[in-house]
């Protein structure tokens, strides 16, 4: 079977069990990707009853990156709700739950347990705080690490259809402080909560214990965006692909009504 994102970033954690970036670079993918979780029957009126297994550390759920290593586990098809990590972790945090992992049918099997669960869910949950500041000068952006840069990239590539392109770019304020700004262009309606957490995110889980970067959003006519576009760093966000919707969804595949736990 194909490596799947968790897997290399579980492989890389393993390789280096002293090294926290590469750590909780394994988390922040946990939290990014859809994971299939095992449930004891169809859901009903949007609510989902998991299977619960005790492994000797605690109750887990069972969480897999590939519907077929889901099968796999189970022996035949079984009912189950597709889900991203970070709403997982949100509806297990209050029901003391941990996680099972690709258990018996992957390389990247692993446990994590319900304090575990917890302290995902809380980092993952951290809403950015919102400020207006008044940009003097805008310039190309220096002396930031390439951990940060490609933690960037890497997020904004799971961003689909939410912007059409952010720049990254260092800026003054009319107080004279300097900072790092990522100006999204284009964002569709709704999107801003979700591109700056993913900004926050992008900071959070490169490693680095000190650091700000502003976050904000323009039109792609405003004046402003010329002048991103010459001196910014750009990052293209990934575009939806129109296809005939499926006659069947799982339960948990819509991101606005995610399911409740029974």
């Amino acid at each position: 079977m194909t490596q799947t994102v968790l897997d290399a970033a579980h492989a890389a954690m393993m390789a280096s069990p002293d090294n926290d970036t590469v750590r909780l670079r394994f988390y922040e993918r946990l939290g990014d990707v859809e994971l299939f979780l095992l449930l004891e029957g169809e859901a009903e009126d949007e609510k989902i009853t998991p299977q619960i297994y005790d492994p000797g550390t605690g109750p887990i759920v069972l969480v897999f990156d590939r519907q077929e290593r889901l099968t796999a586990f189970v022996g035949a098809v079984a009912p189950y709700a597709a889900l991203s990590g970070r709403v997982i972790a949100g509806l297990l945090t209050e029901q003391g739950l941990g996680i099972g992992l690709n258990l018996d049918v992957a390389p990247s099997a692993f446990l994590l347990d319900a304090r575990g669960v917890s302290w995902l869910a809380e980092t993952l949950d951290h809403e950015p705080d919102e400020i207006e500041v008044q940009i003097a000068e805008l310039s190309a952006p220096t002396g930031l690490p390439d951990l940060l840069l490609t933690a960037i990239d890497t997020k904004l590539a799971t961003a689909t259809g939410l912007a059409q392109m952010a720049y990254l770019v260092g800026t003054v304020d009319a107080a004279g402080t300097r900072s790092h700004m990522l100006a999204f262009i284009g964002a569709a309606h709704g999107a801003e909560t979700a591109l700056a957490r993913a900004a926050s995110e992008a900071l959070t889980f490169s490693g680095i214990e000190a650091g700000a970067m502003d976050v904000s959003f323009f039109d792609a006519d405003a004046p402003i965006a010329e002048r991103l576009s010459r001196v910014g760093l750009r990052f293209d966000l990934p575009q939806p692909v129109l296809v005939k919707p499926p006659e069947m969804i799982a339960p948990g595949s819509d991101p606005t009504k995610p399911p409740r736990l029974r």
